[in-house]
């Protein structure tokens, strides 16, 4: 298959079968980043579970120790006080029947969705619309949750929700190519750190078992997995 000259050329010097140390694959991909934006960094982690299985899916949220390079937009679903809460915790969109009545007509203007326990009645009527795209508030990653200035703050400085995909892949965004080698790798430990701490029970053998990480328009580096932890 043709690709591009300057992917092909972003590929020499990567040899597609060696599994490099954390921070040297850090380093190349930095390198490699040449786009005229600021790319962003994606880790993807194959792990040893079939998703298939309700005992085997691995989702949660992590807090990365320098962010994400990323500005969310946050919508919260909440009344009252909650509702005053989470506009002075700096939330972008507010609001209780109105904003689920805008969902439904399909305007979202939000990228990570908190609602109140006392909302999920009404939220729960948006499945099929922030379903698909990975917004449905979930108690397991904090997005329903009374503590709504904790949980905005958490999504404005960095927070990264984490779900491995039917092939048993996990993919996520862990900062800029901008960013130092030294924040990046503090990044990918810490998901790492989270990930592994979200091991199903019904996990059998190894449970991180291929580590990759690229930049937006750039080639992927294997990783040695073991150099992810700690």
């Amino acid at each position: 298959m043709a690709i591009g000259k300057r992917l092909s050329k972003a590929r020499e010097g990567v040899d597609r079968e060696k599994l490099y140390p954390l921070a040297d694959a850090i380093k190349m991909v930095k390198e490699r980043a040449k786009a005229k934006f600021d790319e962003t960094i994606e880790v993807a982690i194959n792990l040893g579970v079939d998703p298939r299985h309700a005992d085997q899916m691995v989702r949660g949220v992590v807090t990365l120790p320098n962010g994400t390079g990323r500005t969310l937009r946050v919508g919260v679903f909440a009344r009252g006080a909650k509702a005053d809460e989470a506009k002075a915790a700096g939330a972008d969109v507010v609001g209780a029947e109105d904003l689920v009545e805008k969902v439904q007509n399909g305007t979202i203007d939000f990228d990570r969705c908190i609602a109140t326990p006392d909302m999920m009645p009404l939220v729960g009527r948006l499945g099929k619309v922030l379903g698909p795209r990975g917004l449905m508030p979930n108690p397991k990653i904090g997005t329903v949750t009374m503590d709504v200035t904790g949980a905005v703050k958490g999504a404005k400085g960095g927070s990264v929700e984490f779900r491995v995909e039917k092939a048993g892949i996990l993919q996520a965004g862990v900062g800029k190519a901008s960013f130092s080698e030294e924040k990046l790798v503090e990044n990918i430990k810490a998901l790492a750190d989270a990930v592994s701490k979200a091991k199903p029970a019904g996990s059998k053998g190894t449970y991180i078992q291929r580590v990759a990480v690229s930049s937006s328009m750039g080639p992927g580096v294997k990783v040695e997995p073991g150099t992810i932890l700690g």
